[in-house]
């Protein structure tokens, strides 16, 4: 794993962007690259961390990322490489994790690149959960864990040791499920994965 750029700031909360899928459901489109009110997705989605109160934005990229760096206007992120994003969102994860090591950040708000439907609200609402390292949040979908997820730097070892394949951290979560802040996002997000054609009608 290697990590180029510089982020701004030493906000408590870092946002964690996961955007190294490679769209093999798309006919091998990266998701990074795929276009949303004509530019980049994953544009996009940096932004709405930004909006959402996330100065200091971490980027994990993946397929073809040397064009998402040439295509896609990223400043002031940190680009973290994943050689082994093929394994599954989990090595997304922990790299993300890693590259936040040592950066003052003491939560990262993790943040898929493949749900345009989540918004800067859902993002604030979710970081107005964070007390401490100790914290974990989620949004949640009328009742339904979803993204973003709110993992103080605390649980980050935890996390990173049952990452593995997509699960991401929802093994970690599970096991620590009466301890997560519920933060209600229905009403403000919607939380559509772009994984097929048919969902390409969700993007703009």
């Amino acid at each position: 794993m290697t990590t180029r750029g510089t982020g701004g700031g030493r906000a408590p909360v870092a946002g964690l962007l996961l955007a190294a899928g490679g769209g093999r459901r798309l006919g091998g489109r990266p998701k990074a690259l795929l276009t949303h009110r004509g530019r980049p997705l994953v544009e996009h989605a940096v932004r709405v961390l930004r909006e959402g109160g996330c100065a200091h934005v971490h980027v994990v990229l993946g397929a073809r990322a040397e064009e998402v760096r040439e295509r896609a206007a990223l400043p002031g992120c940190v680009l973290v490489d994943n050689p082994g994003w093929e394994q599954g969102m989990g090595t997304s994860l922990r790299a993300g994790l890693e590259s936040l090591a040592g950066t003052g950040a003491r939560a990262a708000l993790v943040t898929l690149v493949d749900q345009p439907g989540i918004g800067e609200r859902a993002v604030a609402r979710v970081l107005a959960a964070y007390e401490t390292p100790d914290s974990l949040a989620s949004a949640t979908y009328r009742g339904v864990r979803g993204h973003p997820v709110l993992l103080g730097a605390a649980h980050w070892d935890g996390v990173a040791a049952t990452a593995t394949g997509d699960r991401g951290a929802r093994a970690y979560l599970k096991e620590h499920e009466e301890r997560i802040a519920l933060v209600e996002c229905g009403d403000v997000a919607d939380p559509h994965d772009i994984d097929t054609e048919a969902d390409l009608a969700h993007l703009e």
